[in-house]
Formats: C-alpha cells, structure tokens, sequence
C-alpha cells in the first residue's frame, strides 16, 4: 500500500509521525507523510524526516506509480520500522498553496477567454509561479481581464471542493460551484480568498511562446 497522503486532507498541516516502510541506500519510503512530492509543476515541500533534510521528493516507480519517495543525506540510519517525524516549512507551504491556485484560476480564465491556447510548461515554487503558452503577440493584453476576474474571485471567497474523481487511481479535483470543476493533484486552499492579492507579469521566453509570471502582492 502507497504512503497516505495527508496534505490532501489538510493542507495546512505542518507535522506527523510516521513510520519507514521502505530503505534503498538514502531513498526512504513513508506509511504517511506531510511532505509533497514534485508533481503537475507544484515544486516538492521543503522539510526534514527524522531531523535530515529532505533533498529530493518524486512521485512513482516502475513497480508503485502512486508511491512518494524521499531522498535523505547519507548516513541518515533509519531502518525500515524506524519511527519518524515528519516537518515541512509552513510558511512555503501557504505560499505554494496560493501561488498554485492562483496559477490554476489564471489557466482557467485563459482557457475561457482565449480558446483553450497550448499549454507549454508550468512551474510553481514559494516565490513565484509561472505559465508559458504556445501565444502569437503580447499575452498581457489579457492582463486587464485577468486583474478583474481574479480580483472579483477572491474578493467572493468561494468555497473549493478538493476530492478523489477516482481514488483507486489518486485522480484529484478541485471545484468551484458555478465556475469550474479541475483535475489536478496538487494541494488547494479552502476557499478563493485565501489566494489573497496577486499580481501578474508578462514574460517572452521566444519561440512563439509567452509566459504569464505569477506573484504574491502581500
């Protein structure tokens, strides 16, 4: 059975114990765990397991596609049984939380607006997140829509539902009642107002593409 994830359950939990179920040289796998693993361009939580830093968090194998394995220093000595406590940076973990909702509202609204352009990449980390989209001409001509959109979005403080379409698979939504409704695996907030104020900037990466660079304005 695959790690249960429990910053599906809370987001803003910060700590668990847990036991090690699983050693190979320093990847350590975990019968549960607070730490995400880079996945859908959300960046790993940055925290420790048993007091070593996690160095590296990926999602799959050939043999578990649903496992969450942690890279930890050498010499971290912990067995399979060990007993654990696991901690992530809260603080970057309210960022990513905002900061990959925000990104997820800002792609919706494109989609909307703009035909559904190519998606080329995604990125979100605590500082920023960023969308690039297959775009001829300037994409900040969408800025003044996007403003207004999201600015009314979370001024209203939706709620956001944030379930399994299929647990078997872990194939996660999130839904907004009267607005969308997502297939994504990341870690979502209750409500829109949590994404707080946002500001957007337009960057050309070249080759035909634009991106949309995604900031807190606290």
């Amino acid at each position: 059975m695959s790690v249960r994830k429990l910053f599906w359950d809370d987001p803003a939990l910060t700590e668990t114990e847990a036991v090690v179920t699983g050693v190979e040289n320093d990847v350590i796998t975990l019968d549960r765990t607070v730490a995400f693993a880079f996945s859908g361009g959300q960046e790993s939580d940055r925290g420790t397991i048993a007091g070593h830093a996690i160095l590296k968090a990926v999602k799959g194998s050939p043999c578990d596609p649903l496992e969450l394995y942690y890279t930890l220093p050498a010499g971290h000595g912990l067995t399979p049984g060990s007993r654990v406590t696991v901690c992530i940076d809260g603080e970057a973990r309210r960022r990513l939380v905002r900061l990959h909702f925000a990104a997820e509202l800002v792609l919706e609204l494109v989609n909307r607006h703009y035909d559904h352009p190519e998606k080329t990449g995604a990125h979100i980390s605590p500082d920023k997140a960023r969308l690039d989209f297959a775009w001829q001409g300037n994409i900040s001509v969408a800025f003044p829509m996007l403003h207004e959109r999201l600015s009314a979005l979370v001024a209203a403080d939706l709620p956001i539902e944030s379930s399994f379409e299929d647990e078997s698979t872990e194939v996660r939504y999130w839904s907004i009642e009267g607005f969308a409704r997502v297939r994504c695996g990341g870690t979502h907030p209750a409500s829109t107002g949590a994404v707080g104020r946002i500001r957007l900037r337009r960057e050309n990466p070249g080759s035909g593409r634009e991106r949309i660079v995604i900031l807190l304005d606290d």
